[in-house]
């Protein structure tokens, strides 16, 4: 019994060192830590530029401005509010009002919205649906006999949209949106010619920075 046991002894005490310098021998290697989704909440700022259309043949031409918003999220649900100004260069080519003389021309000078955004956010990209207030600014000019006079009036209504934004860094995202706005009827030139609504179609892209 103690020659077994005194064998067995001797055994552990080779095969220690043994067993040492594998150990040593193996590379460390660090488990494999998963990257930290991006988060969409907090404050942003950006800036924007597009293209819009009013419906019925009416202006056309391109806008660009700056963005500010905050979202919360609550797992992928992604909600916030976000505001927008641009200016404008969207306008018509000459026309005729029957009943009145010259040419007629309009020009949106500048415009934007205050509106709500919900989103759902798969990793670094968000889809969102928007929608609240929209304005614009806008400018009728009657040419006649080469003299011209102008009549500005700022109108109100809604807008809703949708869009894709995508985190392409840290703290930095690049988003498309398409945007519907209609806009009410105004009064030009002493409640001589109204407007009629403004249907603007807008598809415009942006850069945002997150706070």
């Amino acid at each position: 019994m103690k020659k077994i046991l005194l064998a067995t002894v001797a055994l552990a005490a080779l095969a220690a060192p043994a067993a040492a310098a594998d150990l040593a021998a193996r590379p460390y290697t660090k488990a494999p830590v998963a990257a930290p989704l991006p988060t969409w909440a907090g404050f942003y700022i950006g800036a924007m530029g597009g293209y819009a259309t009013v419906e019925d043949n009416g202006p056309d031409g391109g806008l660009a401005g700056g963005t500010i918003g905050y979202n919360w999220q609550q797992g992928a649900l992604v909600f916030g509010l976000e505001a927008d100004a641009a200016w404008a260069s969207i306008k018509s080519g000459e026309g005729v009002i029957p009943g009145f003389l010259g040419t007629f021309n309009t020009k949106i000078q500048d415009t934007g919205s205050v509106r709500g955004r919900i989103g759902y956010a798969f990793g670094p990209t968000l889809m969102y649906a928007t929608g609240g207030y929209a304005w614009a600014e806008n400018k009728l000019t009657n040419t006649f006999l080469g003299a011209s006079v102008s009549d500005t009036k700022f109108h109100s209504g809604w807008t809703v949209g949708a869009g894709l934004e995508y985190m392409f860094a840290p703290q930095w995202s690049l988003k498309g949106e398409y945007l519907y706005k209609s806009l009410g009827s105004e009064n030009y030139f002493v409640n001589n010619i109204a407007s009629g609504t403004l249907n603007l179609h807008s598809v415009q892209v942006g850069v945002n920075y997150h706070f």
